[in-house]
């Protein structure tokens, strides 16, 4: 089934979409692969549009085995994962690349960090302005509106655009 928006280029059989063939989402997810009556079928890879991707196996439109890797490179396994596991707290490039000297700590998997607008949060997969509770992407593209649950979880966890002291307060 082909979606307002999507582009297949690709092989047909009686009018399906069949054989090997580019079926892009409206979304930017773009599939790679086999297909089989208008559904992924056999090898194929999901590219994601922040650059991750998920190399499978499909069977009438469903995974049946893969692998996921982050655009940084990282390959996610489910078995014996030892990053961000809350004893190995470094991100991917310092795994990859060895840890910044003292006093140069980085703030992000990406080095240099993205410089977020201000009064933003950067939420991962692009930039939050609280005031209109609207997520935007990292090439200025509508994504979202945030609900309550979501612009609490960014405006706790996320970073700002903006300096403020942490650490220790003491009482007066």
């Amino acid at each position: 089934m082909e979606y307002v928006g999507s582009i297949y280029e690709g092989e047909y059989h009686n009018g399906r979409l069949e054989g090997s063939g580019v079926y892009t989402l409206q979304t930017g997810t773009r599939y790679e692969g086999e297909m089989k009556d208008g559904m992924y079928h056999g090898k194929g890879t999901l590219h994601f549009p922040l650059g991750n991707k998920y190399e499978g196996i499909w069977e009438k439109g469903i995974a049946i085995e893969g692998k996921y890797t982050f655009a940084d490179g990282l390959k996610y396994k489910d078995k014996d994962w030892e990053y961000c596991d809350g004893y190995n707290r470094k991100f991917y490039t310092e795994i990859c690349n060895g840890l910044k000297p003292a006093g140069r700590s980085q703030l992000t998997n990406l080095d240099s960090p993205r410089e977020i607008p201000e009064g933003c949060y950067d939420c991962g997969d692009g930039f939050y302005n609280p005031q209109t509770r609207v997520i935007i992407d990292y090439k200025n593209t509508f994504l979202r509106n945030a609900d309550d649950d979501e612009h609490e979880w960014i405006v706790r966890t996320c970073r700002k655009s903006w300096d403020e002291i942490t650490g220790h307060k003491p009482k007066h």
